[in-house]
């Protein structure tokens, strides 16, 4: 069998179990007495939901709640179903509910969950270009509808790897080595386990290994849900949920983005105030250097003054040829005091011209004093407009919208831990590629939803867990309830 033929299979279905969950009465309402907020990060809330004896709510299972007290006026809430914690329900939200709930209605919603997942193998099965499923097709021999043609023992190849053993703790440490091994490697992995517990074990044991390598696990690992467990090997697992990380990214991002405009601001405002500043300093060196001209003038006058005064005093002494040289020069006794009536006239005139100068040094004198911390903040502000860009690039960035790109986001992970049944039925992982998956517990997950994790990877697929649960579990049967198997 192709795998274009075996996706299709699978397909059909989950789609013929999703049209008759209705009638066999799986999505019925189930009434909870008491729910309780575990935890919050971000736009994510986590709630316990008491639940009767006799109901059961598989992971990974989309539900609405509907609170019993409408004074509150409390609106339903979507959710989803992310493990169970004794006679409660733990059910990830995207909107608060408040501390504690009281009664409420808990609607499942499993048709719409298989037809989801169903329709993701569909496409898988019909738009094979837009997936590399060459990893996918080794899974073949091992998903077989026909027991009776399968073939468990597959060569193993680059593409495809299997670690079997009947020890836990021996299969999840060569799991986690060559987690660590492609991470340093820079390969982007997808981890996938059957529920979110063991997803939970494995993601604190991988960032321990990093942690211990050492490696920036808090930038590789993401937890695509929020964490049931709180703390694995001594990690605390909340700080690697994918939702408190991107908050955390983006609470930074705005802080970032609340710290540029401040500087953007202040930069507008100390630019005018400094151009005025440099405007009154061209004026002041101007009048500076009238000022010096002024006061040239003047010395040249006095020393005319001077010269003319001992001229006079020694005149009669002076030798015969110098003073008629003196004479056709017009220097004589009779000419130069007028000469020097004249200098003193001019001095007068160009004092009172230095006196306006002077008052006018004095007005700007201030006006073009800059303040000692002025100079280096506008000096900082300055080289980092220019850093970025220039004015207009950051008017840009100021006014592109920022809006959390969840995608973009989750690409950029080296790491992600999540459950198979997640991956198949939430659309955001059908836009994302990864360059391995690796499966934890392998024969618990059942083959459709495996089928659909491995269609998003490009080059290996690696199989964990004890090959002697693949027929104790049935996950990889074609028959029976696919979603009781969750």
């Amino acid at each position: 069998m192709k795998l274009s033929d075996l996706l299709s299979h699978y397909a059909r279905m989950l789609a013929d179990e999703g049209r008759t969950a209705s009638a066999r009465g799986i999505d019925a309402p189930i009434a909870s007495p008491n729910g309780r907020q575990v935890s919050a990060v971000g736009t994510l809330f986590l709630y316990a939901f008491d639940l009767p004896a006799d109901s059961a709510l598989p992971e990974d299972l989309p539900v609405s709640i509907v609170p019993g007290d409408t004074a509150g006026d409390l609106e339903p809430t979507e959710g989803v179903v992310i493990g169970r914690e004794r006679d409660a329900a733990l059910v990830q939200t995207y909107e608060s509910l408040g501390q504690n709930v009281g009664p409420s209605t808990i609607v499942p919603d499993r048709a719409g969950f298989l037809q989801t997942a169903s329709r993701r193998l569909a496409d898988m099965a019909s738009h094979v270009d837009r997936f590399t499923l060459g990893p996918a097709e080794r899974l073949t021999p091992w998903l077989h509808p026909d027991e009776s043609a399968r073939n468990q023992t597959a060569p193993e190849s680059a593409a495809f790897t299997t670690f079997w053993s009947d020890e836990l703790a021996a299969r999840r440490n060569k799991l986690v080595t060559l987690a660590v091994t492609l991470a340093r490697n820079n390969k982007r992995l997808l981890v996938i386990s059957p529920d979110h517990r063991r997803s939970d074990e494995i993601t604190g044991q991988i960032a321990r290994a990093l942690k211990h390598v050492p490696l920036p696990y808090k930038s590789i690992v993401t937890r695509y849900e929020m964490p049931v467990e709180k703390n694995v090997s001594g990690i605390p697992l909340g700080e690697l949920g994918f939702e408190a990380q991107m908050h955390q990214f983006y609470a930074k991002s705005r802080a970032d983005k609340a710290t540029l405009r401040r500087k953007y601001e202040r930069f507008r405002e100390l630019t005018p105030i400094l151009a005025y500043k440099a405007e009154k300093q061209r004026d002041l060196n101007e009048v500076r250097l009238l000022e010096w001209r002024l006061v040239t003038q003047m010395t040249d006058l006095q020393n005319k003054i001077k010269e003319n005064t001992e001229t006079l005093a020694i005149y009669e002494s002076l030798p015969l040829m110098k003073r008629l040289a003196m004479q056709t020069v017009g220097k004589n006794p009779a000419s130069m005091p007028e000469y020097n009536r004249l200098y003193e006239q001019q001095i007068k005139d160009l004092k009172d011209e230095l006196d306006i100068a002077q008052r006018r040094i004095a007005e700007l004198t201030p006006e073009a004093a800059i303040p000692k911390d002025i100079k280096p903040e506008y000096k900082e502000l300055r080289d980092e407009v220019k850093r970025l860009g220039g004015t207009k690039k950051i008017r840009e960035l100021l006014a592109a919208e920022e809006g959390t790109n969840r995608q973009a986001f989750l690409q950029n992970k080296r790491l992600v831990a999540t459950t198979a049944a997640r991956v198949a039925s939430d659309p955001l992982f059908a836009k994302v590629r990864f360059d391995v998956l690796i499966a934890d517990e392998a024969p618990w997950i059942p083959a459709a939803y495996l089928l659909a994790a491995a269609g998003l990877v490009r080059e290996r697929i690696v199989l964990g867990g004890d090959q002697r649960d693949i027929a104790a579990s049935k996950a990889w049967e074609s028959h029976g309830d696919l979603a009781s198997k969750q």
